[in-house]
């Protein structure tokens, strides 16, 4: 299942309903004490069972000491099996709400001090209220055969020792089911109780790393992934373990009775009293586990922001673990990732977030109180929390004046020494761009800037560009006086006019702006089908300039899969289609751009159009 949305009521500083969207790379932006870390602690105790807010987490403006949270997903389990081998669905139980999602309510009641303890579950759905009709999943069968005896349902067709048959035919036999919104209680029915306990296990694992935890290779976190190796080493040599076990306890066995032996010949009555035992500890709790880094420095020893790497990447291995135990997806919420970490890790940690959260079964939320961040996400990922009048206010990336409001509360640039602007259309195109600079300042073209040393050194900033974002960066960057660089997709057939055209004479009447529009469809198309086919053999593009380069990738991927779900079949989803898109276009901006070289690129663009754009940037940033 995957987590679509949630609200929040009574939780510290959300006094009333509050409500949030997440998809699969949700990015909470705000200032300190805006709700951010709240909405992730509110996600945490939904998702553990085995805790509560407590008084304390109770907002102080509410008279009522209870705690609502719910969650709303979506990529729902296809069935449940209530009776025996006989499946039924979420959808066929009426307990989807409105909008075809999961709507999962948990109420905590909360004393005045100590832990909570949870109230209620309930299923918010569009739901039967039609007298008769409304209570089928509080029945047993026997309850289930009188009522629909009572409503004049035909059972002669129907298997009436399954409730779910029972409720089928109940429900179908109405006239006006008369559907509302309603709750239904999932802990006290029967019926209900055991669709509860089979959603339980398809619940996505929520593993959340707070800013301000420790971070030593002695955390739970650091230390369960490699009590798991070892457990798994244990387990693969179990039988030549046990056989070690066997022999030892046998000679240790031996040697007590003979020990006995000699005790008896000089004291018998202590002999008597002595019963040889051999106790064996678990092969696994001999083996102890710690990290040490270079010269054999121990990790506990290194600095915060290593640590914290190190920590990070033990809680996704642990989280991935769980994961997999389950079959179920895995949500990641991370507190702060900037915290304690140098602005180059900062941005490594940014590229890794975002390739997860195109993984299959990923999800990210991250909160951020840094521009720097925020900026490297697209538009679309952000959501900013504000106090307004003591109440948490959510826009959506996206939203009319999200935008604004993000950089007018956080700003957009921190001081700095940068000497040049390069707006993209994405993160995908800066992965490109700054690989394919390397390669060519490496093979000689010492006239090409390598983009990615020029960010490291805070002399050039990209800025991924996006919709409404775009007016917006430019009437910021204007008045920095630095030159602007700006790359579009034709994202057209070649030869035709570009969709971007218009938006390319705009930008290049900016004073101190070039704008390089593609030749071809788009920046994919400047790798070379050769380069492609060095990560994706079965890659099967021609080198045409007017290819979708990365729903081929996405294609030839999908294909050689062990998959049976024909391509078309793929097409025809909108969402599972641009899911696949953009894997294929991580793939192609990192790892078929890493096989580009020199030649392959002047046979690909041999009017050195990407060179000519990069040479521009290379003299600002001398000149600069």
């Amino acid at each position: 299942m995957k987590l679509v949305g949630a609200w929040i009521q009574g939780f510290r500083c959300y006094e009333n309903r509050t409500d949030f969207t997440f998809d699969d790379l949700t990015v909470l932006i705000g200032r300190n004490d805006a709700g951010k870390s709240s909405v992730l602690d509110a996600l945490d105790i939904f998702f553990d069972e085995k805790e509560a807010p407590d008084g304390d987490d109770v907002c102080v403006h509410c008279a009522s000491k209870e705690v609502r949270i719910a969650c709303l997903f979506a990529d729902l389990p296809t069935k449940l099996v209530l009776d025996a081998t006989h499946p039924t669905d979420l959808q066929a139980e009426h307990l989807l709400n409105g909008d075809g999602r999961l709507e999962i309510i948990k109420t905590y009641s909360c004393g005045a001090a100590g832990k909570g303890k949870l109230k209620t579950v309930n299923a918010s759905a569009y739901h039967p209220t039609a007298e008769g009709y409304g209570d089928l999943l509080t029945l047993k069968i026997s309850e289930l055969k009188a009522r629909a005896q009572q409503l004049g349902v035909p059972l002669g067709a129907v298997n009436q020792t399954i409730s779910s048959e029972l409720r089928r035919a109940t429900w179908a036999h109405a006239t006006n089911l008369a559907p509302a919104i309603v709750d239904i209680d999932l802990l006290k029915a029967e019926q209900a109780k055991a669709i509860w306990e089979q959603l339980r296990e398809h619940m996505p694992v929520f593993a959340l790393f707070k800013s301000d935890r420790p971070s030593t290779d002695q955390d739970p976190e650091a230390q369960d992934p490699m009590k798991a190796a070892v457990q798994m080493a244990v387990d693969q040599e179990k039988e030549a373990l046990e056989k070690v076990t066997a022999q030892v306890k046998e000679e240790i066995q031996a040697v007590a009775d003979r020990t006995v032996a000699k005790i008896a010949e000089i004291a018998p009555d202590l002999a008597s009293q002595l019963s040889p035992r051999v106790s064996v500890k678990k092969w696994e709790s001999l083996f102890g586990v710690s990290l040490t880094g270079d010269e054999a420095i121990p990790i506990n020893k290194r600095g915060s922001g290593t640590r914290r790497i190190v920590l990070l990447s033990f809680f996704r291995a642990e989280a991935e673990r769980l994961a997999q135990g389950r079959g179920t997806c895995t949500i990641y919420a991370v507190e702060e990732p900037e915290t304690s970490q140098h602005p180059l890790n900062q941005k490594l940690l940014i590229d890794a977030f975002s390739a997860l959260a195109e993984s299959p079964g990923c999800q990210i939320l991250i909160t951020t109180h840094t521009p720097v961040l925020a900026r490297r996400f697209p538009e679309t990922a952000l959501c900013y929390l504000e106090q307004v009048n003591g109440q948490v206010e959510v826009q959506r990336g996206g939203d009319p004046g999200v935008a604004k409001a993000i950089v007018d509360s956080l700003g957009v640039l921190p001081d700095h020494n940068i000497r040049v602007f390069v707006g993209v259309e994405g993160r995908h195109d800066i992965n490109h761009l700054v690989t394919i600079s390397r390669i060519l300042r490496e093979g000689g073209e010492t006239d090409i800037p390598d983009l990615g040393l020029a960010e490291q050194s805070g002399q050039l900033l990209f800025v991924p560009l996006g919709g409404s974002c775009l007016d917006l960066w430019v009437s910021r960057l204007s008045p920095l006086n630095r030159p602007e660089f700006y790359l579009l997709d034709r994202d057209d057939v070649p030869g035709q006019p570009g969709k971007n055209d218009l938006r390319a004479t705009e930008l290049a009447a900016q004073p101190r702006a070039v704008v390089w529009t593609t030749t071809y469809r788009e920046l994919e198309n400047y790798i070379h089908r050769d380069a492609i086919r060095a990560v994706i053999p079965t890659y099967a593009g021609t080198g045409d300039g007017s290819e979708d380069v990365p729903e081929l990738a996405a294609r030839a991927v999908h294909e050689a899969s062990e998959t049976t779900i024909p391509w078309d079949d793929v097409r025809a989803d909108a969402e599972k289609l641009a899911k696949k898109v953009s894997r294929a276009k991580t793939r192609l901006n990192r790892e078929c751009v890493a096989q580009m070289t020199p030649a392959l690129l002047t046979a690909v663009d041999p009017s050195a159009g990407l060179r000519v754009w990069l040479r521009q940037i290379g003299q600002a940033l001398e000149t600069e």
